[in-house]
Order: structure tokens, then C-alpha cells, then sequence
């Protein structure tokens, strides 16, 4: 996938009026995703995206402090002018929404077990509680 084609996705699945708004969105996301995805599961999602994709995500260092989705959230949408929480999940959830359809389904289960609670709905999935390593 070339990244105009992933930003077209985004911009159709975020019903963004320009390309170039969802561009922009597209690399916060991004960018702030690639902060808190670390080894296989980053390197992996990173063969899987489009060039442009790869630099914005891989150019990020690790976090200090891991976010929960909310947080993660509002770290977001301090990065977009005007942005409200409830824009901003719009925003995130739009990039991942496609992100997770270049990611396969073992990759994307281990991307969301790596982050803290909060960050499958992101994705467009349900998240399943766990109690001493079993679902419950």
C-alpha cells in the first residue's frame, strides 16, 4: 500500500472534508502510537504500513511513562489545535481503525496486549478483561 492510499482510508474512514487533514492526522496518530510500540510488535506493524508510514512510526522514541487508551487519547489531541477528547478519539480511532486492517490478527492481539488497557476499542475491537492470565 502507497501512503496516499492509506491516508485516502483514513480520510474516508474519518469523513475528513481533505486529504491533507487526514494526513496530518495520520502522522500524529502516528507518531504517538510509535512511542509506546516497542520491539517485535513495532517492527513488525512497521513492514506493514507504507513507507511514509514506517518513518513517522519508527522515528519516535519509547515512552517514558505508558498511557492507557484515555490517556493516550488526550495526549493526542493536545497535539491538534482545537481538538476536544472526543475529536481526538474520533481522530485516533480513525488511523488505527486502518492500521489494524494491515495488521493481522495474531499481530494485532500482541500489539494490544503490549499497551496498557484501554486501546482496543481504538482499534475497532473489543478488549477482554484478564484476571491472573485468564480471560474472563
Amino acid at each position: 500500500m502507497r501512503w496516499s492510499e492509506f491516508v485516502a482510508q483514513v480520510r474516508e474512514r474519518g469523513q475528513y472534508p481533505t486529504a491533507k487533514e487526514a494526513e496530518r492526522v495520520s502522522r500524529i496518530v502516528l507518531s504517538a502510537l510509535g512511542g509506546h510500540l516497542t520491539g517485535a510488535e513495532r517492527t513488525e506493524l512497521a513492514v506493514r504500513l507504507p513507507q511514509e508510514g514506517v518513518r513517522v512510526l519508527t522515528d519516535q522514541l519509547k515512552v517514558v511513562k505508558p498511557l492507557s487508551g484515555a490517556q493516550f487519547v488526550d495526549s493526542v489531541a493536545a497535539r491538534i489545535e482545537g481538538a476536544t477528547p472526543a475529536t481526538a478519539r474520533w481522530d485516533v480511532s480513525s488511523v488505527l481503525s486502518v492500521v489494524a486492517e494491515l495488521a493481522d490478527e495474531d499481530l494485532l492481539d500482541r500489539i494490544i496486549d503490549r499497551l496498557p488497557p484501554g486501546y482496543a476499542l481504538l482499534f475497532g475491537r473489543a478488549q477482554l478483561a484478564r484476571r491472573t492470565g485468564q480471560l474472563v
